[in-house]
């Protein structure tokens, strides 16, 4: 793939507000409706003249209609989505047609099963998530790039997971064809995934761009920013509220120096219903605005999540931050901004004040992603100095992308390595500590989970262990770092290309990644093998 260039041919491309499928989807519906009702007449009277003929087929007729009535508007995915659906007006001619071919019961999209392989060529893995893998896939008429993310049905355990995904993708069509946003290509189902094929945005990750350049300005932060901002402003103007704008979750569109930035994660974005308040607490903990947490909020936090998103951008660090999860949400709730450390000297007031416009704690007074626009730290040409900063803001942010990149890197490990069994075991073991449910275990928690299992640390090495397996930096330690962190040494042997991965000579000997983490972390190693023959024995 040579250079940026536009993929503005998308099929769904927008036209007064509707896809050009939608309206093609309609008019067919129209003419159809039209057609049938032209001819009711003349196939009433075929109906009676063929009355009798039809008397002793009447059965073997009931039986091959059947099929048609299982195909109903409810079990459609999307008319976008969906062009060949019937219409809801069909009237019954005296020969019943071929039977349009019913979707799955096991269908997510609501219609027939496609082999995407027609279409696409899949290539190398480019990254694997909660519930999937994203591939480089070729398509085979044009042999263009996209990506395409798989997502593996039998990881969609309950009804809203299903329900989150349908609604990405009718997010992700809907706001296809807008600046900054990842363009939609289109989508597929088969028996076991879901395949959907967007752009390929081939320039990486945000941070990683601007750590790799080297030279950074208060001008060039402003020019990623207004990218970012487009995206909140284009959201909500099409009536849709992200709820996880964090710098992950950009890419640019090519290697090039002057590459787009775009938007490509909407998995836990809904559509704006106007009055709803919403009270389910989502995002990351250091994105999430104070209304979050107060289970009480509406679209002002998607501008509080891209204001953090900006503080990083010009210090290299969040601006609420602690050792805890609940540290982070008491800092949130606080709002006590830091003005005072390195590099914020000899940043301008114009960023500042921005900054704090953003990242204002009441919803009602913080300022528009329009406003956020015409600000003169924001336009072109303003207040934002091509003087550079710092070297030691890159530096921070260095160590902060590679916090998340060590979270991924577990993640990786951990799908290659245990089977269901051995999960279902530390499944189990990771119920039994979390007391309260809640989806992660406190410092507390494992704590008391040690003590039950017989365990002599003190609260230091609690503490230390806690520290080290926490490997977001949360404070508290979730499913897929506790399953991490308890890995059988004996699964890593099995891969020769993980031993080289994770090998950390201790007399020769490779060790877990948790062991290799705790090391890193400098964790006596006395603590580290106690632990490890802690969990693998119990």
């Amino acid at each position: 793939m040579g250079g940026c260039f536009s993929r503005s041919k998308i099929p769904q491309g927008k036209i007064d507000g509707h896809t050009r499928s939608e309206r093609t989807n309609t008019q067919q519906n129209h003419q159809q409706y039209h057609h049938h009702h032209h001819h009711h007449h003349q196939q009433q009277q075929q109906q009676q003249q063929q009355q009798q003929q039809q008397h002793q087929r009447q059965q073997i007729v009931v039986q091959q209609q059947k099929p048609n009535a299982q195909v109903g508007p409810h079990q459609r995915y999307n008319n976008s989505q969906s062009p060949s659906a019937p219409s809801q007006v069909k009237p019954i001619g005296p020969k019943p047609r071929l039977a349009i071919a019913a979707p799955p019961p096991d269908t997510i999209l609501g219609k027939p099963f496609e082999n995407i392989r027609s279409h696409y060529t899949l290539g190398k893995e480019l990254g694997r998530g909660q519930f999937g893998i994203t591939y480089m896939c070729t398509e085979n008429s044009t042999g263009q790039t996209y990506a395409c993310k798989s997502i593996l049905k039998r990881k969609l355990v309950s009804k809203s997971d299903k329900e989150d995904i349908k609604r990405e993708i009718q997010i992700l069509q809907h706001l296809s064809g807008q600046p900054n946003i990842v363009e939609f290509k289109g989508v597929y189902e088969d028996r076991q995934s879901v395949h959907v094929v967007m752009e390929l945005c081939a320039g990486g990750e945000l941070f990683d761009r601007i750590i790799a350049q080297g030279h950074y300005s208060e001008r060039a932060a402003a020019g990623i920013f207004r990218q970012i901002v487009k995206v909140v402003h284009i959201c909500h103007f099409m009536g849709v509220l992200h709820r996880d704008l964090k710098p992950e979750n950009f890419l640019l569109s090519c290697k090039d120096e002057g590459a787009m930035l775009k938007a490509t994660d909407f998995g836990l974005s809904v559509f704006i219903e106007e009055g709803k308040v919403y009270r389910d607490v989502v995002g990351s903990a250091y994105y999430v605005a104070p209304e979050v947490l107060r289970r009480s909020y509406g679209k002002e936090i998607d501008i509080w999540s891209a204001g953090i998103m900006l503080y990083i951008l010009l210090s290299g660090v969040p601006p609420f931050w602690a050792e805890t999860e609940r540290g982070i949400f008491d800092a949130v709730l606080n709002g006590d901004l830091d003005f005072a450390s390195d590099p914020w000297p000899s940043i301008s007031s114009s960023a500042k004040d921005l900054i704090r416009k953003m990242l204002n704690p009441d919803p009602k007074k913080r300022i528009t992603p329009a406003e956020v626009l015409e600000h003169p730290w924001m336009r072109e040409g303003g207040d934002a100095s091509d003087k550079p900063i710092d070297s030691a803001v890159l530096s921070r942010m260095k160590q902060f992308r590679a916090m998340n990149k060590l979270k991924k890197l577990a993640l990786k490990v951990i799908a290659q390595n245990m089977s269901e069994e051995e999960i279902k075991g530390l499944k189990a073991m990771f119920t039994n500590m979390d007391t309260d449910n809640s989806g992660s275990i406190t410092y507390d928690e494992l704590k008391r989970g040690l003590a039950q299992l017989g365990s002599k640390l003190t609260e230091a090495e609690v503490k230390q262990l806690m520290e080290a397996a926490d490997v977001d930096g949360n404070g508290t330690i979730d499913y897929t770092e506790f399953v991490t962190a308890t890995m059988h040494r004996h699964k890593l042997e099995t891969d020769e290309n993980l031993l080289k991965a994770f090998r950390f000579e201790n007399h020769g000997t490779p060790m877990s990644p948790f062991v290799s983490l705790l090391g890193l972390f400098g964790v006596p190693n006395g603590v580290i093998h106690g632990f490890r023959h802690l969990m693998l024995t119990t």
